[in-house]
């Protein structure tokens, strides 16, 4: 019997979570603090931690890292409102299988309990690395619509935007070359995707694509992860254990948010980039290796050399090409081509029939700013397929915060207040009685303020403080007053 552990702070949520999943044979336990639950996690092991977001006492990402040092194995799903789908596809990107959204309904919570078990499973029986996941490498049949051919037939879509077809053309233009690439862009753009789509258009696609996110590594875990170790090499290293080098001989590593890496596994990466050799930890012995290195980040990694986080002499080894991936916001003509794809992947794990969107629901999709950009909108879309009743998806099936957008004025940089307004009325703008105050509508544009810096430098807070020209203690005490989680 799989056990599932659940970190809530609301005692309903977690009584109504073990009756139901109890129903369903998996055995429960529960606690309504993180502290609780590292302390029930250090004496036995859980094949699943549900892990609200928001906790008294720890938040989320902590929550998330210490679980994963403690028990690597473990699936981790995290819980939210849907006003933190920024922050929570930040959990994603440090190794959360993946997140739903309050309200919890029922058929929603089992299925993602489900993928994140079976994907578990699937680990445990083959090598740690991967090829790019489901929600990263979106694949369709659908005509029209050109895209690179996978392995098991079916295509990955680009879109029709403009930027689309010039991404494929970089694609087309770079993938037959043993180059670097450098990929950046926004959390959720689809940077393994397009790595992939590279691998599989270059002379090496008949070998492995291996993905590694550097982000949901440890310090501790990222050396062996990447280069292996020998039995006994360190506590823990019951056997020899090949790294993902190893793994990609004659392919493709992919290196994504290489950012995080380590000063000392950098040094250790710049060995392999120079010599084409590894060497496993507490091995004397070099392996030859012949592997293409893509390498993804949501930073800059030029500001990272400049401030000495990221060794120059890598930057310039693996900057040989850089593809940058636009937000969605910034492709609306490609909305609705992913929106669709989106919605047959959900008919199939759903089992429905859903035949399309309706006027409306295309519309408020289209105007909606898209923070988590792909991922966002993939999740959107899977939970409007759940509660369709009827043919087509309505927009009364999306969450509030699309179907009631809040528009924001553009930046001014002489420093006004930036207003809220109504998109029903256009011009008028919007006051709750809680900031009819001067002082409580500058707070909120500060917040705006802050929120869209963190956005613009990927949420590096030394970045942020900079363009904000305020210390970093000053903008961690401000992300606490505003309520704002990273």
């Amino acid at each position: 019997m799989e056990k599932i552990l659940i970190i809530d702070d609301n005692n309903d949520i977690c009584l109504l979570l073990e009756r139901f999943l109890g129903k369903q044979g998996y055995k429960t336990a529960s606690v309504q603090r993180g502290e609780d639950g590292l302390v029930l996690l250090r004496k036995e092991s859980f094949e699943l931690v549900i892990c609200d977001f928001k906790l008294p006492d720890i938040d989320g990402l902590e929550m998330l890292r210490r679980i994963k040092v403690m028990h690597p194995t473990t699936a981790v799903i995290i819980i939210t409102g849907y006003s933190d789908v920024r922050v929570a596809v930040q959990t994603v990107k440090h190794g959360a299988y993946d997140y739903v959204t309050k309200p919890l309904y029922p058929d929603e919570i089992l299925y993602t309990i489900k993928g994140a078990l079976e994907r578990r499973s699937q680990s445990l029986t083959q090598p740690a690395t991967t090829t790019a996941s489901p929600a990263k490498a979106t694949s369709t049949r659908a005509a029209g619509n050109k895209g690179s051919l996978a392995p098991d037939g079916k295509r990955f879509i680009f879109g029709k935007s403009r930027v689309a077809e010039q991404l494929q053309k970089h694609i087309d233009l770079i993938a037959p070359t043993d180059m670097s690439v450098i990929i950046t862009g926004e959390t959720g753009t689809g940077k393994e995707f397009v790595a992939n789509a590279i691998h599989l258009k270059s002379k090496r696609a008949d070998k492995s694509f291996v993905a590694i996110d550097c982000g949901a590594l440890s310090k501790e875990l990222a050396g062996s992860e990447l280069f292996g170790h020998v039995k006994g090499a360190f506590t823990g290293a019951m056997s020899d254990k090949a790294g993902s080098f190893e793994f990609a001989n004659g392919g493709t590593l992919f290196l994504d948010e290489i950012g995080n890496l380590s000063y000392d596994n950098q040094i250790k990466l710049l060995r392999v980039l120079q010599e084409r050799k590894i060497r496993r930890i507490g091995s004397n012995q070099d392996i030859a290796v012949d592997v293409r290195i893509i390498v993804a980040t949501n930073e800059d990694l030029r500001e990272a050399v400049r401030q000495g986080r990221f060794r120059e002499d890598i930057y310039h080894r693996i900057d040989e090409f850089e593809i940058h991936l636009s937000p969605l916001r910034e492709r609306k003509a490609d909305i609705m081509i992913f929106a669709e794809h989106f919605l047959e992947l959900a008919n199939r794990q759903l089992e429905k029939d859903i035949l399309g969107f309706d006027d409306e629901a295309k519309e408020k999709l289209k105007e909606y700013y898209w923070h988590g950009n792909l991922r966002e909108l993939q999740n959107v879309v899977k939970r409007a397929v759940l509660l369709t009743s009827g043919d087509y998806v309505e927009a009364d099936v999306l969450p509030h915060e699309i179907i009631t957008p809040q528009y924001f004025a553009p930046d001014d940089t002489a420093g006004n207040v930036q207003v809220s307004f109504d998109p029903a009325r256009p011009g008028v703008p919007v006051m709750s009685q809680s900031a009819a105050n001067l002082k409580s509508v500058s707070e909120n544009a500060e917040r705006v303020a802050i929120l869209k810096v963190l956005e613009k430098t990927g949420y590096n807070k030394t970045k942020a403080a900079e363009v904000l020209n305020i210390d970093r203690k000053t903008l961690y005490n401000k992300l606490k007053a505003y309520d704002i989680h990273l």
